[in-house]
């Protein structure tokens, strides 16, 4: 009987070590080596629906997705968070890869411990951009508020840690700022309000102006290493090939043309900047040629689908449209680059950002 409880005791401890070993392995999968043994202290994050974890849901905006099936294989399953996807999306996915921690939270999520702020937060909220006007239309968070919302950030972490402390974190943490898309897909295309007064050249204009201002401003509250995301292939999301790619829903050129635009002048300003603040980081990250390639090439990428998402229809459902009584949605996301009609699926978030981000790591530093 002894011997038998030895045996059963060993496996036990075997069974644990390999438990221990895996979950390590898994823990650091997606980090990426630092050059010259960097550390990063945290991950600071600014945008739009891409990058928010779920700001949304403590705002009163119709903007949101903390209902199923949104989250439906995040963490262990069926845990809706108001990430815009099925599960992990970038901003999560980049903090791991640069060694911080596996998930990013929301800034106003009322359980942040002091841990939790320290090693950073996302200030995203869905629905925004670099139009001001965008983040009214759809009652969100302006850059302007999440920059507002960063301000108050490193008051607490000041007060929790000291000057001294903090002005590291501040210093040495990695900013990413996504956002832009809506302006083009929603306040330009499907809105009057900026048709009437501008034409794509002029209004990417005002959006690479405003990207530039916020950008100064952030360099100004004490950020040195920064990640701009350009903007995607607008056009090859699947509300897109609905709105405007004719019968055989092909991608909206329009758009993507507009995309293409705008991360020219996006480019030239950040090229502007990093020669004004000569002691920044300030890295361009190229969504555009990295999803189109995805669209392209699918099975390179273990996709199938690209032409419509998982949820419901895949053609128009987002948000509020896509949820618990849609029809149809798909049993296998891993299948679809897309998981809603503008939101790109868990899997397709990680090849997506390995593509973008993987060989920039090292220009941060």
């Amino acid at each position: 009987m002894i011997l038998l409880s030895q045996k059963l005791f060993s496996q036990w401890l075997l069974v644990i070590l390999w438990c221990s070993i895996i979950a390590t392995i898994f823990q650091h999968v997606s980090a990426v080596s630092l050059p010259n043994n960097e550390t990063v202290p945290a991950v600071i994050v600014f945008g739009d629906s891409i990058v928010d974890p779920g700001n949304n849901n403590y705002i009163i905006t119709l903007v949101k997705c903390n209902f199923a099936p949104y989250g439906r294989d995040f963490a262990g399953g069926n845990h809706p968070t108001g990430r815009f996807s099925n599960g992990l999306v970038p901003s999560d996915i980049i903090a791991a890869k640069f060694g911080v921690k596996k998930f990013l939270p929301a800034y106003l999520d009322p359980n942040l411990q002091l841990q939790d702020l320290l090693t950073g937060v996302s200030f995203a909220s869905g629905g925004a951009g670099y139009d001001p006007l965008t983040a009214e239309l759809a009652s969100v968070m302006s850059l302007s508020d999440q920059l507002d919302m960063f301000k108050e950030y490193i008051e607490k972490i000041n007060e929790a840690v000291g000057s001294n402390r903090s002005a590291t974190i501040v210093s040495k943490s990695i900013y990413i700022v996504c956002i832009g898309s809506d302006d083009i897909a929603n306040t330009y295309t499907q809105s009057p309000f900026r048709r009437s007064k501008y034409d794509i050249p002029s209004y990417t204009d005002l959006m690479a102006s405003e990207a530039s201002n916020f950008l100064q401003k952030l360099y100004g509250l004490g950020a040195r290493r920064i990640g701009v995301f350009g903007l995607p292939a607008i056009g090859c999301v699947p509300s897109q090939r609905t709105i405007g790619g004719g019968l055989d829903r092909a991608c909206f050129d329009s758009s993507n043309q507009a995309a293409i635009l705008f991360n020219s002048k996006l480019l030239s300003q950040m090229d502007a900047l990093a020669k004004k603040f000569s002691d920044a980081r300030i890295v361009y990250l190229d969504s555009y040629n990295g999803l189109l390639n995805m669209t392209q090439n699918p099975a390179k990428y273990g996709f199938e689908v690209t032409e419509r998402g998982c949820c419901g229809t895949g053609k128009i459902e987002v948000s509020i449209l896509c949820n618990r009584y849609s029809i149809n949605t798909c049993s296998n996301s891993s299948n679809y680059i897309f998981w809603d009609s503008y939101h790109p699926t868990e899997k397709a978030y990680n090849v997506l950002s390995s593509l973008v981000l993987d060989n920039k790591i090292k220009d941060f530093f």
